[in-house]
């Protein structure tokens, strides 16, 4: 396991592996304004020890990848789910079983439909439809439209974003579990002080979807298996329910009192169903 930095078309990207890869591989991608690090080591320990060859890489602007001015970033959408196909160029690999959480769901569900030799199969977690689509979605909880609107951070200062980072941390595990605030604060510290630029993150909430694909979520043509918690305050259970019943052949597996993420306590659940899932007929 090392880190590696790749460059295509002008950009350089940070990557990590795990595992041998003559193994089947997994292409984590990360949701948006976070880094790799939020795949933490050991679930990608856990998937390489189950035989498969994992792959996760930082976004630009987040990490050790490229970074931009804040507040005019020089990509789109559309970019970022070429870099996840750049990365598996980088490294020789024509096609991956692709694992996005929440935005990087999003960022898998286009990868499939505009790179889809790219994709033997899709693992979309606490996400929603990439696509124009059913509109009548629930919409997030109130405390986390709460949050969002009334929480306050200096970006000049990483003590003060480092305190925001755990307090959000804390809304998205939903409230129905305890919350190790502890290992939260070191994982967003580590996050922090890694990263090039730590305030370059937010020129993801900047960021315009020009040329995003219009075709429609029935034509993804890859299993599909779709995991998302009960207490998900983002995107409540309803937005993973309509990926099941829009991409054919969808399965879904619902986690209890699970709020939005990949929370350590379901490591061993979420891991047991992607090893099934990528497993060879």
């Amino acid at each position: 396991m090392a880190e590696r930095v790749i460059e295509a078309d002008g950009i350089e990207l940070c990557t990590e592996s795990f595992g041998d890869p003559a193994n089947p591989p997994i292409l984590l991608i990360m949701g948006i304004g976070a880094s790799m690090l939020w795949w933490e080591e050991g679930f990608c320990r856990m998937l390489a020890e189950g035989g498969r060859f994992v792959i996760r890489y930082d976004h630009r602007d987040t990490g050790r990848s490229v970074t931009y001015e804040p507040g005019r970033p020089g990509y789109t959408g559309v970019d970022l789910v070429g870099d996840a196909a750049r990365v598996l160029d980088a490294y020789e690999t024509p096609a991956a079983h692709v694992v996005g959480v929440s935005a990087g769901g999003a960022l898998a569900q286009l990868l499939a439909l505009d790179h889809a030799d790219c994709v033997l199969s899709l693992v979309l977690i606490s996400t929603s439809s990439a696509v124009p689509g059913d509109r009548d979605l629930p919409p997030p909880t109130e405390a986390f439209m709460r949050f969002v609107s009334t929480a306050r951070v200096d970006w000049s200062d990483a003590d003060s974003v480092i305190d925001y980072q755990v307090a959000y941390a804390r809304l998205l595990a939903g409230g129905r579990r305890p919350f190790d605030e502890t290992a939260a604060r070191s994982l967003v510290r580590r996050d922090v002080e890694r990263a090039h630029d730590f305030t370059a993150a937010r020129n993801h909430d900047a960021l315009t979807e020009d040329k995003l694909s219009q075709a429609p979520l029935s034509s993804i043509a890859v299993p599909t298996l779709v995991i998302h918690g009960t207490a998900d305050p983002m995107f409540p259970l309803r937005h993973g329910e309509a990926l099941v019943e829009q991409i054919p052949g969808a399965r879904q597996l619902v986690l209890k009192d699970a709020g939005h993420g990949v929370e350590r306590a379901d490591w061993a659940t979420i891991v047991s169903a992607i090893l099934e899932h990528t497993a060879a007929e």
